[in-house]
C-alpha cells in the first residue's frame, strides 16, 4: 500500500472517529450498535449531542490546527502551535476539555502555562494531547523513532504537564510510524514500551497487554492510559476499519476521543480506502478563530499528504 494512502488514513481516520464519536460522549456503552446495529447499514453520521451530522470535535480542530503549524514554520514550532491554541480557545469553540480551557487562558506563556497549572492541580493526565495526535505523527513518522516520540512529548506539554501524557502520545506517534512502515503496530508494543520512561512504562504495559480488556480500566476513559489502551484494544479485537471504529465507540464514555485515537491507528493499518465514503462524505471540521473556514475530507487528505511530502518507509529509525 501506499505510503500515503496509510498517512492520509491516519488524519481522515482520527477525524471520522471523532465525528462518530461526539453524539454518544458520556453515553452507556452499547449504545452506537443499539442504534446501528449492522455493520455497513448506513445512516451513522447522524449527529446529536449538539453535533452537525458529520461534525468533528475540538479533537480534530486542533490537530489541524498542529499540522498546519508544522507546514507553515516548517517544523515545529511550539510558541507558533501554542498561539493557534490560544486563538482557538479565545474563539469559543463548541467543546474544549476543561484542562486545556484553563491551560490556553491562563494568560502565562507558552513554556509555563501547563506546567503551572499541573504544580497546582496535580491533575493533568486527561487524553486531551492525546487526541490531536495524528497530524504530528504523520509528520515526524518518517525522521526515526527517536525523534516522533521526542516530538509528541513536547507537543503534549504545551496543555498537559502531567509526564503521563507525554508518554501516552509518544506510543500513539510511534505506533503510527510502525503502521507507515508497513509493520505491525501491535507485534511492535514490546519494543516500544521498552522505551516509554520507566515511572510510565508498566501502567502502559498493563493497558497494551494483549489480554487486557477495557473494562478493567480503573479510571475513566477520559484519562490517557485507558484511552490509548482501549484504541489499541479496538485494533487488536477486530478486523477493518469499520468494525474498529464501532468497538471504540461502543465502549461508551468518551467516545469522540477513543474513536479518534483508534481511527487514527486504524488508518494507518488500513489507509484511507479501507475509510468508508458514507462517512467521510458529510465530514467537515469548522476551525473556530479563523472566520467561517471549514474543512472538508478532501482538505484533510490534501493537508495529510503535506504532512508527509518526501518522507516514505525507510527512512529514519
Amino acid at each position: 500500500m501506499e505510503w500515503g494512502a496509510r498517512g492520509a488514513g491516519v488524519v481522515v481516520g482520527a477525524a471520522v472517529g471523532d465525528a462518530l464519536g461526539g453524539p454518544f460522549e458520556f453515553g452507556p456503552a452499547g449504545a452506537f450498535s443499539a442504534r446501528f446495529p449492522e455493520v455497513g447499514c448506513g445512516g451513522e453520521m447522524a449527529g446529536g449531542g449538539g453535533w452537525d451530522p458529520g461534525e468533528a470535535t475540538d479533537d480534530t480542530q486542533m490537530a489541524v490546527l498542529v499540522g498546519e503549524s508544522l507546514l507553515e514554520c516548517e517544523g515545529l514550532d511550539l510558541p507558533d502551535v501554542f498561539g493557534r491554541f490560544r486563538r482557538w480557545a479565545a474563539a469559543e469553540p463548541k467543546d474544549i476539555g476543561l484542562q486545556t480551557e484553563d491551560v490556553l487562558t491562563s494568560g502565562l506563556e507558552w513554556d509555563r502555562a501547563a506546567a503551572e497549572h499541573f504544580r497546582v492541580n496535580r491533575r493533568a493526565a486527561g487524553n486531551g494531547a492525546l487526541m490531536r495526535a495524528s497530524t504530528s505523527a504523520v509528520w515526524f513518522a518518517g525522521r526515526g523513532r527517536a525523534a516522533t516520540m521526542d516530538a509528541a512529548r513536547r507537543i503534549s506539554a504545551l496543555t498537559h504537564g502531567d509526564p503521563a501524557a507525554w508518554e501516552g502520545t509518544a506510543i500513539f506517534h510511534e505506533l503510527v510510524r510502525v503502521a507507515l512502515a508497513g509493520g505491525d503496530p501491535l507485534a511492535a508494543l514490546p519494543d516500544v514500551l521498552g522505551v516509554v520512561h520507566p515511572e510510565h512504562r508498566e501502567r502502559y504495559a498493563v493497558v497494551l497487554a494483549a489480554d487486557w480488556h477495557p473494562d478493567l480500566a480503573t479510571e475513566f476513559n477520559g484519562a490517557v492510559w485507558p484511552c490509548l489502551g482501549s484504541a489499541v484494544w479496538a485494533l487488536r479485537t477486530t478486523d477493518g476499519f469499520e468494525e474498529a471504529l464501532r468497538a471504540a465507540i461502543d465502549l461508551g464514555g468518551d467516545t469522540d476521543t477513543v474513536a479518534a485515537v483508534a481511527g487514527g491507528l486504524a488508518g494507518a493499518c488500513y489507509g484511507l480506502e479501507a475509510v468508508p465514503a458514507r462517512w467521510t462524505e458529510p465530514l467537515h471540521v469548522p476551525l473556530p478563530g479563523w472566520g467561517e473556514r471549514v474543512l472538508r475530507v478532501e482538505e484533510l487528505v490534501d493537508l495529510a499528504r503535506r504532512l508527509g511530502a518526501g518522507v516514505g518507509a525507510g527512512e529514519g529509525e
